[in-house]
């Protein structure tokens, strides 16, 4: 099972689009899986031919969970011990053909076992993660830490308070199967899942925030004589304009594109910017346009359109969900100035900008009135400062100042 992003611990299975003896290339789609925000279609990263399905339609399993295994071209299928459908650590595990599918594996996490110690070494806990373990009635010493020298971190108390929960809820007698879940229903998951990363995001991103004015007359000129030499549905929206600058900028500052993980940054490869997408009844998700800089502007609408469309309608796709290296939020239709976001873990970076409006302003030492729009950087400052940051919002400004960099 994928992570689908930060707020992801486990996805329901809904359905196989492949069976044991098909063959499957990369990329692929072979299944779709229920999530809080949509039902996302899962891609095999591998090439080979399916061995085993080892998760039935219905069923929930946790992130890290193998789904399938499969053949590597020539490989013969041997009788193997079944994997479990639970993510665990062992031997066998080792041996197996490679699970499938999986664009981005979640590091493993801990379960509540008891975790070796070297004699007489004194064990490190949080006093923030030992509250928590008394207010969720956690055995803090059966937890394994994954913090600093094994200590025991608020993330690991939350992991093994879910799986004591799931332990409990496996215990209860079987129901019958439910079906797919109401709007309401996705509402209310998607709030609590909303809330557990945001408020992750919070506790542990050392956030700072900047914001420019930029003048957009150069770009909105430029984009409406563009829009005149094309039919209706060939034009471009002044959002994907935001989304190129903010892609071509990202990578020439690689520190804002990418991931922090294992107490350190790690820099993306490619530049999939996500895009801030409110659901109807409430709720956003933030799926990637993958290879921003590399798209033309007409690529990039129809890529936007695809992915508005598609999550509007609750089907996305597993990559989508996975590969954000940095994200876009945009609220200028709802007619605010400014938009202040919060970074979605593991990212180090969310950009964000307002509505355009006409300002008076100073250019050129005269005083025009001219449109302008308010971005806005919410950075980690583990992985960059704020000069860093003052330079990438510059590097945007000046991209949209010169519209047809924009459209090679």
């Amino acid at each position: 099972m994928p992570a689908l992003g930060a707020d992801m611990d486990e996805g329901t299975l809904n359905e196989w689009l492949v069976k044991p003896g098909d063959k499957v290339t990369r990329g692929q789609i072979v299944a779709v899986v229920e999530t809080t925000k949509a039902a996302v279609e899962i891609e095999c990263w591998q090439e080979g031919t399916v061995n085993e399905l080892l998760v039935p339609v219905g069923e929930t399993v946790q992130v890290g969970a193998a789904l399938a295994t499969l053949l590597a071209p020539g490989e013969r299928a041997e009788k193997r011990p079944r994997v479990s459908a639970r993510p665990q650590a062992s031997a066998s595990a080792a041996t197996a053909p490679a699970a499938a599918p999986s664009s981005a594996p979640a590091p493993a996490r801990s379960e509540a076992v008891t975790p070796p110690s070297a004699p007489g070494r004194r064990r490190w806990v949080s006093p923030a993660a030992r509250r928590l373990a008394q207010s969720l009635h956690v055995d803090i010493d059966a937890v394994s830490g994954t913090g600093p020298q094994g200590a025991v971190i608020i993330s690991d108390i939350e992991h093994a308070a879910a799986t004591l929960e799931h332990v409990a809820a496996a215990k209860q007698p079987p129901t019958k199967p439910k079906g797919k879940p109401t709007a309401a229903d996705r509402g209310a998951q998607m709030r609590k899942s909303i809330a557990a990363a945001m408020s992750r995001s919070k506790r542990e991103i050392p956030h700072y925030y900047l914001a420019d004015e930029i003048v957009f007359e150069n770009s909105l000129t430029w984009l409406t004589k563009r829009n005149a030499q094309r039919s209706i549905d060939e034009r471009v929206l002044p959002a994907v304009l935001l989304l190129k600058a903010v892609g071509l900028a990202a990578q020439r500052f690689g520190e804002f594109n990418g991931f922090w993980r294992d107490d350190g940054f790690q820099p993306a490869t490619g530049v999939h910017v996500g895009v801030g997408i409110s659901l109807r009844g409430g709720g956003l998700v933030a799926p990637a346009i993958h290879d921003v800089p590399e798209k033309k502007l007409d690529e990039l609408m129809d890529d936007l359109t695809d992915l508005v469309a598609r999550a509007r309608s609750f089907s996305l796709r597993s990559s989508e969900m996975s590969d954000p290296t940095i994200t876009v939020t945009n609220l200028g239709d709802q007619g605010v100035d400014a938009v202040f976001g919060v970074i979605y873990p593991p990212q180090v970076a969310i950009v964000g900008f307002g509505q355009p409006a006409q300002r008076v302003c100073v250019i050129d030492g005269g005083i025009r009135v001219v449109t302008t729009v308010q971005a806005t950087l919410a950075a980690d400052h583990r992985a960059s400062d704020g000069h860093r940051g003052a330079l990438f919002l510059t590097a945007i400004n000046e991209l949209l100042q010169q519209p047809d960099l924009l459209e090679k």
